[in-house]
């Protein structure tokens, strides 16, 4: 099964977001053997979330806090993402990594409180350009992995998703090479780290994702799945993208 996911990062409203939801459900409806997650800014959380009530399309955070509660001003918990009807968490984005400063230990903190309260993470991974015409890139990545994903996913279910930096929202794409190599490095450093077999490690590829480009993305070898940013929040381009993953 693919797996299709929209970021809507802080974009929408409830008129912008009531509309898209309703074609993508009724997309989803039509697009069986794909999982579609939708996720919206924490402020349409529970209106998107009664929207989607009878559809098979699941809904996502775009981040936790590490801890359960806490005074932690502006925040948003795990427990909370669960009560407005989240399955899933993006956590580890390089927008998150770049202009919060998370580290790899914030986010492996963010993924065991997001599995210990029943939320399956996305954990996000990817080099920078500079990082990649250094000949770092499988280095960054690999180093990303082993520290952000925590113990705690040998019980719980996750998702990887690989973003390289500089191909998200630029319109640069890596070569389906490119791709399959670096999916294949995670898969294998991610089988290392966790004790889990390969087959059972979901990977998605994001970065610049469209329409006419899903389905060769979403063919190439150890990708299983696409997390969309810009696209998923154009109802007709996020719907073909869907039913590429067919």
């Amino acid at each position: 099964m693919k797996i299709v996911a929209g970021n809507w990062k802080m974009h929408g409203d409830a008129a912008m977001a009531h509309a898209l939801v309703e074609a993508v459900a009724d997309q989803a409806g039509r697009a069986p053997g794909v999982e579609v997650i939708l996720c919206p800014p924490a402020t349409l959380l529970a209106q998107v979330s009664t929207w989607l009530i009878g559809s098979a399309v699941k809904l996502g955070g775009q981040d936790c806090h590490a801890e359960a509660q806490g005074a932690f001003t502006g925040d948003i918990s795990a427990v909370m993402l669960r009560e407005s009807g989240c399955a899933y968490v993006i956590v580890g984005h390089s927008e998150r990594r770049q202009y919060h400063r998370e580290t790899n230990e914030d986010v492996r903190k963010k993924s065991a409180r997001a599995i210990a309260t029943g939320l399956i993470p996305i954990i996000c991974i990817g080099e920078t350009l500079s990082e990649r015409e250094a000949g770092q890139a499988e280095t960054v990545v690999e180093r990303q992995l082993r520290d952000s994903i925590p113990d705690e996913v040998a019980e719980g279910r996750f998702l990887l998703a690989y973003e390289p930096v500089w191909a998200i929202g630029t319109g640069k794409v890596p070569t389906p090479e490119d791709i399959c190599r670096m999916h294949g490095h995670i898969l294998s450093v991610a089988a290392d780290r966790t004790g889990l077999a390969s087959p059972g490690i979901s990977v998605l590829y994001g970065g610049s994702v469209k329409a006419d480009n899903a389905r060769e993305i979403m063919a190439i070898q150890g990708v299983s799945g696409v997390l969309v940013g810009g696209a998923s929040l154009k109802a007709e381009e996020f719907c073909k993208i869907m039913a590429s993953g067919r």
